[in-house]
């Protein structure tokens, strides 16, 4: 693959719901440029851009992958992204190194969730964009309904640049509305329009024309004037309005059977900005913030959108050059984690192949291979013209497991391996959650967690299992409560002895607080210590269902020692035990974590969220409107949402989302409650008898 400088780069997303056929398009792209010989076939797994095992099994991307597309001169690098909503983490990294994207619609679906949510990130981004009506040739396949599906959602104006020649089995190509002229198959060569469709296309002509004006002054006192532009001035002023989002082109295609490939190109590279024509980037420097222009002259700043372990070369690191122009075995600067690394072989990816480069130049795409340092969202620059480019936000991960090792060798690695995992993918978080002693991963779905669990056995050999998570109670206490113990060995030799008289208060100005009313000479202060060694482990494991003990003062108040056989650990066990029956006459109860939750729904969804809450104990706080949603506030707790990600979903056809944080604890009611002490019981006796 040949050098190619900044003007003659475009960086394309393709984006929309789930099989909405955006691999098929970039293998149609690369078959019919000459990139490849044949054409791949997801069923056969043989698509340039769905080459991970998981995607081959599965028959549907995972991750966004690289297919480069040279084309009369430029290269454009597509970035196939996946559909499925657990994904979109890979999607928002694909759209933050984008310049433009092509949103895919299937003709007869129409709009669809997955497209509604790209549409919002690619707003987010204030990417231009093409409105792609795929899969022409489908049974049932109807332009004029999908593109009304897609304008009832959209506040933009959508503008026809191509007509279908033809629908379902019929579809034969398109008619290009700028050029006049009918193409057929890939588009490799021009027709005159058949005279049946001329009116439609001259009248959707106009329409265009009236659009385009739009985008320039002088072009719209010229088309008043004449009524009409050249073809020239007619894509002079698509331009225009595609790159400033008054307009979203829409075009026609149908990608599996390379039918409107060519002509689709031909607008990517006359209608979306080169790296050089979008607006500076806003990099953060020694004095504050410094406008981008992607430039081979400027200061070098790269951004690293993406990550992955590969088993045969390693980490590979997938970057963007914002500035600057990279070479190879260069020595750079991670300005994120202060570190320097060597740049050793440079390549660009068409999907898992590499292809070597010695430079990489701004705005271009490229990947470098066995980086140690660099995470996704990380900034390489040189060392002494320091600079950070801005991470994009993420959605907060709310499907939760607990994390279990297959083996005993796999225990080892876990911390390790959950880490890689989460560098590699920004909607991935792990964390230990100490009263349930459990490693917890997060995730957008059942789906996103399945297919990390087994890429940390496909490419990094660490076998996991994943269970439910517990839920993490408290224990506590409602009342005052007192007791004594008196702990006595006797072994033949020296014996243990320790009495310890206490009692215990709730304590709401901190979790635990431990003091003495000790008088006379019965009991040692020295004992002390260790009395309360043996609550506070006690504190950490419960008292009543397993779960750490919180806000609760301690008094020891008398006691007594025996001259010979009095020691520490006789204290300690006393303090354990008398404390245990302290907390059974101090109405002992668990509580329970009550979050914040804000669902946003469509407004016709509202009321089944509303009856959904009330049988999880939820109390509604409120009600916001949003553009015809509507925001439900409220009080929930934890324990009903652990799967409520998939429930949403269910209930919404996946138009609704949530985010959820803690709020406080509250008393568990006591039909819940006496399940979960029961099932801690048996759990004990389990054990025992183990």
């Amino acid at each position: 693959m040949k050098e190619y400088t900044t003007e003659f780069l475009r960086n394309i997303a393709l984006v929309s719901h789930g099989s909405g056929g955006k691999t098929m398009l970039a293998e149609a792209f690369l078959h019919a440029t000459g990139g490849t010989t044949r054409l791949g076939k997801i069923e056969d797994g043989t698509t340039a851009s769905d080459f991970e095992d998981e995607e081959i099994r599965r028959k549907l991307s995972l991750s966004t992958s690289i297919v480069p597309v040279e084309y009369k001169n430029h290269k454009i690098n597509v970035l196939d992204t996946p559909g499925y909503t657990d994904f979109v983490g890979e999607v928002i990294s694909a759209l933050r190194v984008a310049d433009g994207a092509l949103i895919l619609v299937d003709s007869v679906a129409g709009m669809e969730v997955g497209t509604e949510i790209t549409w919002n990130y690619c707003d987010a981004f204030k990417l231009p964009r093409f409105l792609v009506i795929n899969k022409m040739d489908r049974d049932n396949a109807d332009f004029k309904k999908a593109l009304a599906t897609v304008q009832e959602f959209s506040p933009v104006r959508l503008i026809p640049v191509q007509l279908p020649w033809g629908e379902k089995a019929a579809f034969k190509g398109v008619i290009d509305l700028v050029a006049m002229k009918a193409y057929a198959g890939d588009g490799k060569s021009a027709e005159e329009i058949p005279a049946d469709l001329k009116p439609a296309a001259e009248a959707a002509r106009t329409a265009l024309i009236e659009a385009a004006a739009e985008g320039d002054d002088s072009l719209m006192e010229k088309y008043f004037e004449n009524g009409a532009l050249s073809d020239e001035e007619l894509g002079k002023g698509l331009k225009a309005i595609v790159r400033s989002g008054a307009y979203v082109p829409v075009f026609v295609s149908a990608g599996a059977h390379e039918k409107g490939i060519l002509p689709l190109l031909d607008a990517v590279i006359s209608l979306f900005p080169s790296p050089a024509e979008v607006p500076a980037a806003i990099a953060q420097g020694r004095e504050g913030e410094e406008k981008l222009v992607a430039s081979d002259s400027g200061p070098l700043a790269i951004y690293v959108w993406k990550t992955t372990a590969d088993p045969f070369v390693g980490k590979l690191t997938y970057f963007r050059v914002y500035s600057g122009t990279l070479q190879a075995d260069t020595r750079i600067w991670n300005q994120v984690k202060g570190a320097e690394e060597r740049m050793a072989s440079l390549s660009i990816m068409r999907g898992k192949e590499g292809i070597p480069q010695k430079v990489i130049h701004s705005g271009d795409i490229g990947v470098v291979a066995t980086l140690s340092v660099p995470s996704t969202g990380d900034t390489l620059c040189d060392k002494g013209h320091p600079l950070t480019l801005p991470k994009p936000q993420y959605p907060n991960a709310l499907y939760r497991v607990a994390i279990n090792p297959k083996t005993q060798a796999d225990a080892a690695k876990i911390s390790p391996t959950l880490t890689r995992l989460c560098e590699e993918d920004m909607t991935l978080s792990w964390y230990n959650e100490p009263s349930t002693s459990q490693t917890i991963l997060q995730g957008m779905g059942d789906q996103h967690i399945d297919v990390a669990i087994r890429r940390a056995e496909g490419k990094l050999q660490v076998g996991l299992t994943t269970i439910e998570p517990k839920v993490p109670y408290r224990e506590g206490i409602t009342k005052k409560g007192d007791a004594m113990y008196r702990h006595k060995k006797q072994t033949g030799g020296a014996g243990q002895f320790g009495e310890v008289w206490l009692k215990i208060e709730p304590y709401m100005e901190g979790d635990f607080d431990f003091t003495d009313e000790l008088v006379g000479m019965n009991l040692s202060k020295s004992y002390l210590s260790p009395i309360e060694k043996g609550i506070r482990a006690t504190l950490n494991q419960g008292v009543i269902a397993g779960f750490p003990m919180n806000n609760v003062r301690v008094i020891v108040y008398d006691g007594k020692e025996h001259p010979v056989d009095s020691k520490p650990v006789a204290f300690e066990i006393a303090g354990r035990e008398a404390f245990k029956l302290a907390v059974a006459e101090a109405g002992p109860v668990l509580f329970e974590p009550i979050m914040n939750v804000r669902v946003t729904v469509p407004d016709a969804n509202m009321g089944d969220i509303m009856s959904d809450m009330n049988t999880r104990r939820g109390r509604v706080q409120g009600t916001e409107s949003e553009r015809g949603r509507t925001i439900v506030v409220a009080h929930v707790p934890l324990a009903e949402m652990l799967r409520y990600t998939t429930q949403l979903r269910s209930l919404t056809g996946g138009r609704g989302v949530f985010a959820m944080e803690f709020d406080h604890y509250e008393t568990v009611p006591t039909h819940i409650a006496g399940g979960i002490i029961e099932a801690h019981k048996k759990e004990l006796a389990e054990k025992k008898e183990e």
